[in-house]
């Protein structure tokens, strides 16, 4: 029986037998809603639009939740036996603190009786994915924007940054601005995360963006109730704030000028391969524009560090930078196992939950 491999973000999470070379087997939203006791939706006046978030900004804070997702991922999903499990493998976020690693660990060996566990981070699988064991990834998730220096397969912890703003800030502020040109338009937030998916884009550069203030076009969408919207200069906002957080009401630097002072902290004898292997990972840097932008503004930087992108492998799937981190997690899975490299039941009764630290890094 193949490993699964489990990578739980804020907005989605992706799991499926370790088998590298095929998309994950399993993509599902990770909130929530909340049910009833008899099983139907809770969608009475009383449960209107309750819903749980199992992963906050990438860190698992509602266990139970979390539980019963599994749950279903596993046994229903991806069709494992009671009494029958195998091993797993699960994604770690950049400064999952070492509690949440503890109980994850707790959870799958006491509550779902697996044989054996593995985590690794996020950060160095997505490199994995590309065939590179050193570089520097960019992931911006749903609740965070993770960078990361990764050397001989060993995340640089000191030099590392997160910022706490993601996919769903800029799916905020996509709402606010279409509310603006759309007074008129009852906008929930799904309808927003649609259109955001659809439309949303990045302008060359800066100066390209500040034309779109004299000049844009305008575009139709019809809601599925019916209504219509107008979609304009809207639509370039949400990248741009990714380069000019100030959008976003923040007094923080671009993405590459954070990349670019987070490898700059790294010895510089480091330096190059760091920057000739830096890969974009998320599923908002798959907007239209975005990696030109970035290459660009990568190229503009007074400083001598000048990052280039990583292009994935031919063989790989179409849309890697979306789970790159699962795909990574399934090439490990690969080796770790078979190597008896993991956490074994043996090893889990002899210590307890704090071997995770000592076999998994």
């Amino acid at each position: 029986m193949e490993a699964l491999v489990v990578d739980a973000g804020s907005k989605l999470l992706k799991a499926g037998p370790a088998i590298p070379d095929q998309a994950p087997s399993m993509i599902i939203p990770t909130q929530m809603k909340r049910m009833i006791e008899d099983g139907s939706s809770a969608d009475s006046s009383l449960f209107e639009d309750i819903t749980v978030d199992p992963v906050v900004r990438g860190v698992i804070r509602d266990w139970d939740s979390m539980e019963d997702l599994l749950n279903h991922v596993i046994y229903t999903g991806l069709g494992w036996e009671v009494g029958n499990e195998g091993q797993i493998l699960f994604t770690d976020p950049l400064c999952t603190p070492k509690a949440v690693r503890e109980q994850l660990v707790q959870l799958m060996f006491e509550t779902f009786n697996i044989s054996g566990f593995y985590a690794s981070e996020q950060a160095v699988l997505s490199l994995y994915a590309v065939g590179r064991i050193s570089g520097c990834t960019v992931d911006i998730g749903h609740g965070k924007i993770d960078i990361a220096p990764v050397l001989e397969g060993a995340v640089q912890h000191i030099a590392s940054r997160r910022l706490e703003i993601g996919g769903t800030d800029l799916t905020k502020l996509f709402a606010q601005e279409l509310s603006i040109s759309n007074p008129t338009v009852n906008l929930s937030i799904f309808d927003v995360e649609r259109l955001k998916e659809l439309y949303s884009c990045c302008a060359e550069d800066e100066f390209a963006y500040g034309k779109t203030k004299k000049s844009y076009e305008t575009e139709q969408h019809t809601l599925p109730d019916g209504q219509v919207i107008r979609i304009g200069r809207e639509k370039y906002t949400v990248g741009e704030a990714l380069f000019q957080p100030s959008l976003l009401g923040l007094e923080a630097h671009g993405i590459v000028e954070q990349l670019v002072r987070t490898i700059s902290t790294v010895s510089s004898e480091n330096h190059r391969q760091l920057l000739e292997n830096t890969v974009l990972c998320g599923g908002t840097t798959s907007m239209t524009g975005f990696e030109d932008r970035f290459q660009k503004e990568a190229g503009l930087s007074s400083s001598a560090i000048r990052p280039l992108l990583v292009k994935p492998p031919e063989y790989m799937p179409e849309n890697l930078n979306m789970y790159s981190a699962w795909v990574g997690g399934a090439i490990l899975a690969k080796v770790v196992f078979p190597q008896n490299q993991h956490v074994t039941k043996a090893d889990y009764d002899e210590t307890g939950p704090s071997i995770v630290h000592r076999k998994c890094f």
